[in-house]
């Protein structure tokens, strides 16, 4: 189990009363996290991670609406009513045929033993607190889904944190992620009998070729820490017949989301240039809403490199781009936002592997869920009750409210 010595020695003494409601609660909160791992879901198939979740949370008091905003595996459960809104997202979607292999039972359990912690001081921080269950972060963008449907709506500070491997590093400030968008274009053209009439096809498989070799070229010109990927869904079905149909999904990333739609907008002209060649049509649908860059809210991370020096964790220096992306990033560019991506000490292993799987679920992984979990919950508390950083929150979420309008 855990140890809270350092977190139950904080100078604070509110803060040392959530350590020990939090100390308390930990036998319960490693239990689920554990039972998420063991029973991976993918995106939007997660009925019984979100059952599990929700019901720890209407067990302790909370207020559980589920299904939520339209989406059958969210929920939110809810505790008090005060002035100040704090939001703690979960996630808890898998990756197809890996499991965990993105540490989303870590994220789950973090979020949820910073709600357990904070659940008994929500009318003394004059707080409500709500925990909104965020299904298909892998695929999907469940956060855009919800955010569209409202789900948000009135937060002023909304928090997760997100595992990976060992940097040496929890410094959240100046770190970011990249935007994302993921496409699909279909390449039309005409069947024919490949031996007999040949010339009377128009190959729409060399039209995904042609599209790709092109788009390999075009990596040589995109700027640093941009990426793109294609992959081939579909290109014929016999050797004796001209492919008619052939199906590329793709996807970009850039920082900014003006670098993102130059990129989109030139792997655009190489699937153009492979149906030209090819005398084929082409369509494209995108297959999923935009994923937007992590905006990291100042006086939130302020206060999370506080939390992680108390709790021994490292600040040498900020991680700065990540090259992964997340929906988040969506909530952050409209909410005043935390998203640290944190290091399971002494794993190695790449995020998205079946290694990773497997590091997700020891002793490391579940000591950085509790102090993740501590240090969320601390930061509630601290913009709750310091006078001048609740006023830079609730001006923070003006800013943006106005920017979105």
């Amino acid at each position: 189990m855990h140890d809270f010595s350092a977190a139950l020695a904080h100078p604070d003494q509110r803060k040392r009363r959530i350590a020990e409601s939090l100390s308390q609660q930990a036998e319960t909160v490693l239990a689920t996290a554990r039972s998420i791992h063991a029973e991976p879901e993918t995106s939007f198939q997660e009925f019984n991670s979100a059952k599990k979740l929700a019901a720890v949370l209407a067990e302790a008091g909370f207020r559980v609406e589920a299904p939520f905003a339209g989406l059958d595996t969210a929920f939110r459960a809810t505790a008090g009513s005060g002035s100040l809104v704090v939001t703690l997202c979960l996630e808890y979607d898998s990756l197809e045929g890996i499991g965990h292999a993105c540490g989303h039972n870590i994220i789950a359990g973090a979020s949820l033993g910073a709600g357990l912690a904070l659940r008994g001081l929500v009318d003394e921080l004059d707080i409500t607190l709500q925990l909104i269950g965020t299904p298909a972060e892998e695929h999907g963008a469940g956060k855009q889904i919800m955010l569209d449907n409202g789900a948000f709506v009135g937060t002023h500070l909304a928090m997760m944190t997100h595992p990976g491997p060992d940097v040496g590093t929890y410094d959240v400030l100046g770190s970011t992620s990249q935007a994302v968008g993921r496409f699909r274009t279909t390449f039309h053209g005409r069947a024919a009998h490949a031996a007999g009439f040949p010339h009377r096809g128009l190959n729409a498989s060399d039209a995904a070729i042609i599209a790709q070799v092109a788009a390999g070229m075009l990596r040589q010109q995109v700027e640093d820490g941009h990426r793109f990927a294609l992959i081939t869904r579909e290109a014929g079905v016999e050797t004796n017949i001209i492919p008619e149909r052939a199906v590329v999904d793709w996807e970009c990333r850039a920082v900014t989301l003006e670098g993102w739609t130059t990129l989109r907008e030139r792997i655009v002209a190489c699937l153009e240039a492979g149906a030209h060649a090819a005398q084929c049509t082409m369509d494209t649908v995108e297959i999923e809403p935009l994923y937007e860059p992590l905006l990291q809210n100042t006086t939130l991370g302020t206060a999370w490199n506080e939390a992680m020096s108390v709790l021994g964790r490292p600040l040498n220096g900020s991680l700065g781009v990540n090259a992964a992306s997340t929906d988040m990033g969506n909530v952050s560019q409209r909410f005043p936002s935390l998203h640290p991506f944190v290091g399971v000490s002494g794993a190695h292993e790449s995020l998205h592997s079946a290694a990773f799987t497997q590091a997700a679920d020891t002793d490391a992984a579940y000591d950085l869920m509790f102090d993740s979990a501590l240090a969320m919950a601390w930061i509630a508390e601290d913009v709750a009750s310091n006078p001048h950083r609740r006023q830079q929150i609730l001006a923070d979420a003006d800013l943006l409210q106005e920017r979105n309008l």
